[in-house]
């Protein structure tokens, strides 16, 4: 029984040994693909860094136009209010003009009717006043 016993273990070995004879094989298998998951990895994120480069220098590009345009925009809405602003000015002289004139003529008119009413006091003043006897 004891030879039986032997007889079987060695078959196990053989069939282990077998198994692990094709270890090697499947190592530099799994090896050459873990050296090809690599390479792929480094393309890919090669590609995803040129990528990130590409959309910054774009997203600068754009930021840079769009403050160009937005300061030109500014620059055209202040000389436009600087327009307007110049415009009111001329037309706010104007009333301005317009309101001394009227101010002047009333007190021409209030001037002249204090001088009328002063000159109507100093009439009644000068009557002579009749004696009594």
């Amino acid at each position: 029984m004891a030879a039986h016993d032997l007889e079987k273990r060695v078959e196990v070995l053989e069939v282990k040994v077998a198994a692990l004879e094709d270890l090697p094989e499947r190592v530099s298998a799994v090896e050459s693909q873990i050296v090809q998951l690599r390479d792929e990895m480094r393309v890919g994120f090669s590609a995803v860094h040129q990528d990130v480069d590409d959309l910054g220098a774009t997203l600068r590009a754009e930021t840079h136009d769009l403050g160009d345009t937005l300061r030109g925009e500014m620059r055209d809405l202040g000389d436009a209010l600087r327009g307007e602003m110049r415009d009111l000015g001329g037309t706010l002289r104007q009333e301005m003009r317009a309101l001394n004139e009227d101010t002047q003529n009333q007190m021409r008119v209030l001037h002249e009717d204090v001088i009328d009413r002063i000159s109507r006091i100093g009439e009644g003043a000068r009557r002579p006043r009749r004696r009594r006897k």
